[in-house]
């Protein structure tokens, strides 16, 4: 038996003596179907552009550079042609058996939602909603997709914008809250794909005082050192091995 198998063993042992689960993902949990990772090796931040990502997909620059930030937008973050993974499956199934109370996502992509998952904080928002700037009209991924250049309310001819939080931007203060109050009430936290290094979403885990702390992901993160179970490997592939009952 391998290393990965004895460790899944381990996790199944946890979730199966636990009720109020909650999982906590980042990019990780969406790479494997096929979307990009930011900071990994071959993620959006080590290509090369006419400007840096991590400034393109800033207030500053979508006010004033609106046309450009569309351009890299659509054709580098609305990523509409995905399915769920093994894992986001997995937590739908959990949820639906009782056992999982809470998905937490700093994903924007809506495959929780698409795989099942009806309790689900998006921290740093949805590709999924778009609103006219002007008369908050909503657009769905598809018009900001099939759009010209930058994308108008058909309504007023306003501005839209992705609900996505951009650099400079804060977080939305409900999802906020829910996903504290969600993860204080957590007996077992698990954290899968995240390197934990983007805050304030990853200074959400302090607020977890529960039992079992589990950490996924394949390279060490600055808070192994306190889970109680620390899993290298592929999420979609862990979950996979897991058994809901």
């Amino acid at each position: 038996m391998s290393d990965l198998q004895i460790a899944i063993g381990k996790l199944q042992e946890i979730i199966d003596s636990h009720k109020k689960i909650v999982f906590f993902g980042g990019a990780g949990v969406s790479t494997e179907s096929g979307i990009p990772d930011f900071r990994s090796q071959d993620g959006l931040y080590n290509m090369q552009y006419k400007y840096p990502p991590e400034t393109i997909i800033s207030h500053t620059f979508f006010v004033r550079n609106t046309e450009e930030f569309y351009r890299f937008y659509k054709d580098k973050m609305l990523i509409l042609d995905v399915e769920p993974n093994a894992a986001h499956r997995k937590l739908a199934e959990l949820e639906e058996a009782g056992k999982l109370t809470a998905v937490i996502t700093q994903n924007i992509d809506g495959l929780h939602q698409k795989a099942g998952s009806r309790q689900v904080y998006e921290l740093h928002g949805s590709i999924h909603r778009n609103y006219c700037t002007s008369c908050r009209e909503f657009y769905d991924a598809s018009y900001i997709k099939a759009s010209d250049g930058v994308p108008r309310c058909a309504k007023c001819g306003g501005l839209i914008k992705p609900d996505v939080v951009l650099y400079e931007e804060g977080l939305d203060q409900n999802v906020i809250n829910g996903a504290v109050s969600a993860i204080q009430q957590a007996d077992c936290l698990i954290i899968g794909g995240t390197s934990l290094v983007v805050y304030p979403a990853a200074g959400l885990i302090d607020y977890f005082s529960g039992d079992k702390l589990v950490l996924i992901n394949k390279s060490p993160t600055s808070r192994d050192r306190m889970a109680d179970l620390v899993i290298s490997g592929p999420i979609g592939e862990v979950f996979s091995g897991i058994r809901v009952s």
